[in-house]
């Protein structure tokens, strides 16, 4: 399916401010990118770099004052995500190098804590494709999905404590979950089609018999229409703007449009 999607961010700063963006979206064999245009406004100068996931960032300093910033793109997506239960762990000794970051235990990810945990969830006699929908499948029927009840230090953890949180908060759970059973489990952020209310999403892909596939824990079952922005271990990889000073959000908009 084409889609439509983008987003504007409206920031105040006291004071010239160094901002790191990730907006442009990730060029993944899953989609494919027909038109992109990102500015800022008052004009400033940027520059790019791809960081250690492949994703695409923007350097700038945001000016005192107002900065607004505008991401659209025209996109090719698929219609519906790949399932496959057949799809099994892979040994680790067989992994590739690149995966093996996504093993570990990460700021919001606390795998090396939840062993216990994701066996309560699987069983052996599961293949890994099985294993990983288990474990989604739990965190949609255990974790209440509730706005303003998690913060931006919550983590994996936090969230099975507490029991509810938003997209971020129930995608690290199930991350954490999957790399406690050497699973490799990554954070993707991006825009879903249909999403109600309107925002940008996080999802989480694990890698079974030599590729990824991706699991959606806030949803009753994975859709497609998804539009990738960026992988990493967990949120902190991801954020849409990082900044090193007195900037605050004031505003934001998210489209996701069928063409």
């Amino acid at each position: 399916m084409r889609l439509k999607v983008g987003c504007q961010l409206e920031y105040l700063s006291r004071y010239d401010t160094p901002l790191i963006l990730l907006l442009r979206l990730h060029r993944v064999v899953s989609q494919t990118v027909i038109h992109e245009n990102l500015t800022v406004y008052p004009d400033v100068p940027m520059t790019e770099y791809t960081d250690h996931y492949g994703n695409y960032c923007h350097r700038l300093i945001a000016p005192e004052g107002r900065l607004v910033i505008s991401a659209h793109a025209i996109v090719e997506t698929a219609l519906e995500a790949e399932v496959d239960t057949n799809a099994n762990f892979t040994l680790i000794q067989y992994l590739p190098d690149d995966t093996l970051i996504y093993l570990l235990p990460s700021r919001f990810c606390e795998s090396d804590k939840l062993n216990s945990k994701a066996y309560e969830i699987i069983n052996d006699g599961m293949t890994g494709y099985q294993m990983v929908e288990a474990i989604r499948q739990w965190v949609f029927s255990n974790i209440k999905y509730e706005y303003n009840r998690s913060t931006s230090s919550t983590s994996a953890l936090d969230t099975l404590s507490v029991q509810h949180g938003v997209c971020r908060d129930m995608s690290h759970l199930a991350i954490a979950l999957c790399r406690s059973i050497n699973i490799p489990a990554r954070f993707v952020t991006g825009y879903l089609y249909d999403l109600k209310p309107m925002d940008l999403h996080a999802w989480f892909e694990a890698f079974l018999d030599d590729k990824w596939y991706t699991f959606d824990a806030t949803q009753p079952f994975v859709t497609g229409g998804r539009v990738t922005l960026a992988y990493g271990r967990d949120a902190a990889d991801v954020a849409t703007a990082t900044y090193f000073g007195d900037i605050v959000l004031e505003n934001m908009f998210v489209f996701v449009e069928q063409e």
